[in-house]
């Protein structure tokens, strides 16, 4: 088995209010592991001695490490808080969610964890032995991923913790923390991260956000906030309307869509709406943009074009709105000068991240380039009337934080449960070996069975009373809040903490 050696925070500060946009509030930025943060640092190597290593850990003056749980931490950027040019370099495509998972998982402090990459945000969310420590090796992995120095990265985070973080993420699944307020785009989003999360990848962050598309859908329902709500996609084509030069109508100008996906989809829809009646659509396939044919009214022509005919007609189009997947540029400046454009500049409405059209194309005179971070002057419109349903919707979030956190606390019995069971039967065991080997020569085989069972049974019986005061199972009439009383005291009479603690750590030595 290789060794492992880590560094283990063993103070951390409670994190009493939201700290949303500035990171330096936090006192991490500056001083990320100073003690100034953590109040000093205990080096603790894990290795084929993993025992002795707790045991010195547990017998310093400093073992609160050993007694505080894992810690729920959210690291993002959004569109409140980073430009786009990072948040596409951060970004990472829905197929990569689970190998990104999966190395996140592997870093010395992370137990599980989670991405939601879309393109107005990307957040990490894990369950960290340390959060201070946690923070840093998910930072320094977003760094290393993307390219991005560790303190830029600082400069434009949020960090939320444990209700903080559950608050926000019920949030976001709401759409209170969208760029459009109440957009239903991100409640399929979260549904996307729930279903990456199905195959083994712990039982807090999936349970998370499990409960968070629960609290999306009350709050949508309760409030009507998702009612007549414009998402990203309508609110650009509203956007490309508003900037048709002079003389232009939805009816005559001529629309080009690259990318047919959910994307493409919604934008032939509204631009359907508002009275467009003819259109092409650029894509990879073609079938995509028929099963969208058979959708559209009588009367609404759309046009399939393939891939390598997408600057031709780029050159003939007033409108080109682009959402395709691509990870590199389709326009750039070189491709839109090849079309000699001439008349009213081309509108770019590009609504992808990473970008598909090049910031380098807005330098051309028949150019005009607009991007996801365009659309706050649309979304201002109608902001009104939504933030007081966002007012009425906080009631439920709230409500469901609390759900979440009254389960997540319950868990924590569990591992107390099975590691009291576990000890109490270690101890039977020695101590029916010493006997054994003591007087046990005499014995018939009916009668060492019998010793195993009367002491098995005398371990049942001690066990039945701490079991029954750690139940949370409502068989009996007591409040969490009571059993995680009685949790908190049979950890201290039997010395468990230090064995939930070295169970963590083997089990991240077997990930190694």
């Amino acid at each position: 088995m290789a060794a492992i050696s880590g560094a283990f925070v063993v103070s951390q500060p409670s994190l009493s209010s939201r700290q949303h946009h500035s990171p330096t509030m936090l006192g991490i930025r500056a001083f990320p592991m100073s003690n100034k943060t953590t109040g000093g640092l205990i080096r603790c190597e894990v290795s084929s001695s993993t025992v002795s290593a707790l045991q010195q850990l547990k017998k310093s003056s400093i073992d609160r490490y050993t007694k505080e749980r894992s810690s729920i931490v959210v690291i993002g950027l959004s569109v409140h808080t980073a430009p786009l040019e990072m948040r596409e370099k951060l970004s990472i495509p829905v197929a990569e969610w689970p190998l990104a998972i999966s190395e996140l998982c592997a870093l010395n402090h992370i137990e599980e964890a989670a991405v939601l990459s879309t393109c107005n945000r990307m957040e990490i969310y894990v369950l960290a032995l340390s959060h201070h420590r946690g923070v840093r090796e998910v930072t320094q992995w977003m760094s290393k991923r993307s390219g991005i120095p560790v303190s830029d990265i600082c400069h434009h985070w949020f960090l939320l913790y444990n209700n903080d973080a559950t608050q926000h993420l019920f949030e976001v699944s709401a759409g209170l923390d969208s760029l459009v307020l109440g957009e239903g785009q991100i409640l399929s989003q979260v549904k996307q991260v729930r279903e990456k999360l199905r195959s083994g990848f712990g039982m807090v962050i999936p349970g998370l956000f499990e409960k968070a598309i629960t609290a999306g859908k009350r709050a949508r329902a309760g409030t009507g906030i998702a009612s007549g709500a414009v998402s990203v996609s309508s609110a650009a084509v509203e956007l490309a309307l508003t900037k048709l030069p002079p003389g232009y109508a939805s009816s005559s100008a001529m629309m080009l869509v690259v990318g047919a996906g959910k994307m493409g989809k919604l934008v032939i829809k509204h631009l359907v709406a508002r009275g467009c009646t003819r259109m092409v659509v650029v894509n990879r396939s073609q079938e995509r943009v028929a099963a969208i044919q058979e959708e559209m009214p009588s009367g609404v022509e759309i046009i399939y074009k393939p891939l390598d005919e997408m600057l031709a007609c780029a050159a003939e189009a007033s409108v080109i709105f682009t959402s395709t997947a691509s990870e590199t540029p389709l326009f750039l400046k070189e491709h839109v000068e090849s079309l000699h454009l001439t008349g009213a500049p081309r509108l770019f409405v590009d609504i992808s991240v990473p970008r598909n059209v090049g910031s380098c194309v807005a330098e051309l005179d028949g150019a005009r380039v607009y991007n996801v971070d365009d659309l706050k002057e649309v979304v201002a419109a109608n902001k009104e009337d939504r933030a007081r349903k966002a007012m009425e919707a906080q009631d439920i979030i709230r409500e469901e934080s609390r759900k979440f956190e009254a389960w997540r606390d319950s868990l924590q019995t569990v591992p107390t449960i099975k590691k009291l069971r576990r000890k109490i039967d270690r101890i039977r065991a020695v101590s029916v070996e010493k006997f054994m080997s003591k007087y046990g020569k005499d014995m018939d085989k009916k009668t060492k069975e019998a010793v195993e069972d009367l002491t098995r049974g005398m371990v049942n019986k001690i066990l039945h009373g701490p079991m029954k005061h750690l139940r949370c199972d409502d068989t009996e009439n007591r409040r969490l809040h009571e059993t995680l009383e009685n949790m908190e005291a049979l950890n201290r009479m039997f010395e468990l903490e230090l064995e939930l603690l070295e169970e963590k750590i083997r089990a991240k030595m077997e990930q190694k």
